[in-house]
């Protein structure tokens, strides 16, 4: 079969016949040097994970934890007016795009600490209609960095120009290889750290364990090697992860201070708009988040934020925050805060920053 046997096919045609396949071939023919232009790429696709349909298990992961917020109304608007993202990245950041904007590393990273008050610092910031954040804590820089940085981008949500894309993993703080994996990553990350009275942090660590595992031994027990000499037995996590400076000075080997912010998990709950200034800030974002969003829950002990429009009701965190605390001997008590004092003394040395605990 040739173009001659085609024309010859053509020309027994009747006249409304001929002008219909003319028409055919031309919208095939523009479609063809449409495709192999690379302008295909534009036109909109079904939503649907990639990962898992290459990936098997990782997409799955990947859909799993990327359960982003829902998109403010402003971030919709945006959405429904942008189609590329003028987005200028690095190529080691090039973004994955398409019509719903583009897959990048995060700009910012909540990075601790475990008990400090780093979900209702998310929640909080998922407020603003520039933030966009993955849902779960992706676990990349300590747990699941042998799977490579593309799949660590995949999990991020897609962001539009002048959104930016953060992630929370509360133990990347205490990783030793954290801080050069992160550097390797993007030097120019910006890190968040909420801190929180490390007594406080150390009974509220062992309160959520012993939810769940109630056969646990008591704090004392836990918390002491000795417990008629006050040895604090330090390799129990939830000691350690209280010596902040400890921590501080691995970071601080890799990123300048300017790049941290420490955030007082206290200020959170006492002024949660005054500190949400102080984040929106150290983003470079505009201070959409004000105190009008917040409202003090008498029952849970920490402030919630006011019922959105659309919404039944306000959102507060779940029931695994705000539990009661068991009580501990008031010695116990004493003992930790004289243990913990000589390295907040170094915190606030080294951040410039007073948090009053002692």
């Amino acid at each position: 079969f040739s173009w001659r046997n085609l024309g010859e096919l053509v020309g027994h045609l009747k006249p409304q016949s001929k002008l219909s396949v003319f028409l055919t071939m031309i919208i095939f023919f523009t479609y063809l040097f449409y495709c192999l232009g690379g302008f295909c790429e534009s036109f909109p696709r079904p939503l649907f994970n990639h990962n898992r349909a290459f990936h098997g298990n990782e997409g799955k992961d990947a859909e799993r934890v990327a359960g982003a917020h829902e998109a403010s109304p402003g971030s919709v608007v945006r959405e429904q007016h942008s189609v590329w993202p003028h987005d200028g990245t690095s190529s080691r950041n090039i973004p994955i795009a398409n019509n719903f904007g583009s897959k990048k590393f995060p700009q910012a990273i909540i990075i601790g600490v475990k008990k400090g008050g780093t979900r209702a610092l998310l929640e909080f910031l998922r407020i603003h209609p520039d933030v966009r954040a993955v849902g779960s804590e992706p676990h990349f820089f300590d747990r699941f960095y042998h799977k490579g940085l593309e799949w660590y981008r995949n999990m991020m949500p897609r962001t539009l120009e002048g959104q930016i894309t953060m992630e929370k993993t509360p133990s990347y703080f205490i990783t030793k290889e954290a801080p050069r994996r992160v550097f390797s990553m993007s030097r120019q990350t910006k890190l968040i750290v909420v801190v929180r009275d490390p007594v406080t942090r150390t009974v509220s660590d062992y309160t959520q364990t012993l939810t769940k595992s109630p056969t646990l031994p008591s704090f004392q027990n836990l918390a002491f090697r000795n417990s008629t000499t006050g040895l604090i037995d330090t390799t129990w996590s939830a000691i350690r992860i209280g010596i902040y400076a400890k921590h501080l000075e691995n970071w601080l080997r890799y990123f300048p201070l300017s790049h941290l912010l420490f955030v007082s998990g206290e200020r959170l709950v006492s002024d949660p708009a005054g500190e949400m200034g102080r984040v929106q800030d150290f983003l470079g974002l505009k201070r959409v988040i004000t105190d009008k969003h917040f409202y003090f829950n008498q029952t849970k002990g920490f402030p919630c934020l006011k019922k959105p429009e659309g919404s039944s009701r306000p959102r507060c965190l779940g029931k695994s925050k705000g539990r009661p605390h068991p009580h501990i001997p008031s010695d116990v008590i004493i003992r930790l805060r004289d243990f913990y004092r000589p390295f907040n003394l170094k915190l606030y040395q080294m951040t410039g920053h007073n948090f009053g605990w002692d």
